[in-house]
């Protein structure tokens, strides 16, 4: 039988394990609107100030002690029964990796990763973090002085072509579309839901608030993710 499911996931999946969404009511630009202004690539380049504060957030981003929780682990299962035609994450916290699943397309990046945005050399998170705690509040490329930046997209700048046709392929080659914790209002990826039901996939989306899709899908789930995924899957 062939892989049959296309699953894209948002913030809302992390929340369980302690990782704060940006947009629900509990979620960090909720709660300080400012904070958007470290994701906006014009104002990170521009600001010193808000680079510096880039990078302390950056320390102590609730990725390194989170933990994959119910819905991640459902997620690697499926892919370890072979119904998975591709995991779809808007999410840069690496817990689908950590929870199991082995192909991964990570739409907007991954925090474990630093780029410099002038010669594009790509190096470890670990790394550039090691030199922040030694002192360095904004560190500058090694290898040409240029500024650094988490390897994730921020606003204002474009995603991997690659990866977004990666994405899209599996959006058109599936039979079922599972859209889980995305408030589906991001584009481009926001755009794979109705890709996937235009071409006659089955969209479920699970998660606790409204998305500009819900008129689209066959099913919308408001319950926690980690308590209803795992059977959601199974079935």
């Amino acid at each position: 039988m062939s892989p049959s499911i296309t699953v894209l996931t948002g913030a809302g999946i992390s929340t369980e394990s302690g990782i704060p969404d940006f947009r629900g009511p509990n979620g960090v630009w909720t709660k300080d609107p400012a904070a958007q202004q470290m994701f906006t690539l014009q104002n990170y380049v521009a600001d010193p100030e808000l680079r510096r504060r880039s990078w302390q957030n950056r320390r102590a981003h609730a990725a390194w002690t989170a933990e994959p929780n119910a819905g991640h682990l459902a997620l690697a299962d499926l892919e370890l029964a072979g119904r998975l035609r591709a995991l779809i994450t808007q999410n840069i916290d690496g817990l689908h990796q950590r929870a199991g699943s082995q192909e991964v397309i990570e739409l907007h990046g991954t925090l474990y990763g630093v780029e410099c945005l002038g010669c594009g050399d790509r190096t470890e998170m670990s790394d550039a973090l090691a030199r922040v705690e030694a002192g360095e509040q904004d560190p500058p490329c090694l290898l040409c002085g240029g500024i650094l930046k988490s390897a994730t997209i921020s606003f204002g700048q474009n995603l991997d072509t690659a990866v977004l046709r990666r994405a899209q392929s599996a959006a058109l080659d599936c039979v079922t579309f599972f859209a889980i914790g995305t408030s589906l209002t991001v584009q481009p990826a926001a755009g794979l839901a109705r890709l996937a039901a235009r071409n006659g996939a089955r969209l479920v989306i699970v998660n606790a608030e409204p998305t500009p899709y819900d008129d689209l899908a066959e099913r919308v789930i408001r319950e926690p993710i980690g308590q209803v995924l795992p059977a959601l899957l199974a079935g």
